[in-house]
């Protein structure tokens, strides 16, 4: 299964949200949904990855995943697109460059979770990543601390935009990042792997 390259015009504000989501799940949605609020973008783009990098086993087929994401999350700003698997790209700084040449004048925003931002220090590139776009980070359970914490916040603690002016990320000239307290949902995609390996039901919401 294929996705058209997502439409964005200059000017536009657009949260991207990498991941393989195998599967994905409620937690994603109420992730991005919060970000559409609290950043006031105009677009989510759901990049679905051919692989992590960090991560030893290879997700499920793709097709699949697409299937699952786009029957998960249905909203009238949020697109579910194989955009990293058209461009041959698996590490988000890769992608990012591609992106950013192909929509030029579009204001691209880097959305992850917090216990992504614990260990954005391992990604590759990803200083390059920081001085790119903005990153506009969700709290999640029991990430708090161990992500303000992080190399990474601590590194680049003097470019972090208050929770309460989370609505000017879009515009801020990387580097730039913005950490906002959310109630979250306490889902994870490996989790629930493990949910269905040992014949368990998944958690749903």
């Amino acid at each position: 299964m294929r996705c058209d390259f997502p439409q964005a015009r200059p000017g536009q504000s657009i949260g991207l949200f990498g991941g393989s989501f195998d599967p994905p799940h409620a937690g994603h949605v109420h992730v991005t949904r919060e970000a559409l609020k609290r950043f006031g973008l105009d677009r989510v783009w759901w990049l679905i990855s051919p692989g992590n990098l960090l991560k030893a086993r290879g997700p499920a087929p793709m097709a699949s995943r697409i299937r699952a994401a786009r029957h998960m999350m249905e909203h009238p700003r949020v697109q579910v697109t194989d955009i990293e698997a058209r461009l041959g790209t698996r590490a988000t700084a890769d992608t990012l460059r591609h992106l950013r040449l192909l929509y030029p004048g579009v204001r691209f925003v880097w959305l992850m979770g917090a216990d992504n931002l614990a260990q954005f220090h391992r990604w590759r590139d990803w200083h390059d990543i920081m001085r790119s776009v903005p990153l506009g980070v969700l709290a999640r359970p029991g990430d708090r601390i161990s992500a303000r914490m992080s190399p990474a916040a601590r590194i680049y603690r003097r470019y972090r935009i208050s929770g309460q002016a989370s609505q000017t990320l879009k515009h801020a000239v990387a580097p730039a990042w913005c950490f906002v307290n959310v109630p979250m949902v306490n889902l994870s995609s490996t989790a629930i792997r493990a949910q269905r390996f040992n014949g368990q039901a998944p958690v749903r919401r």
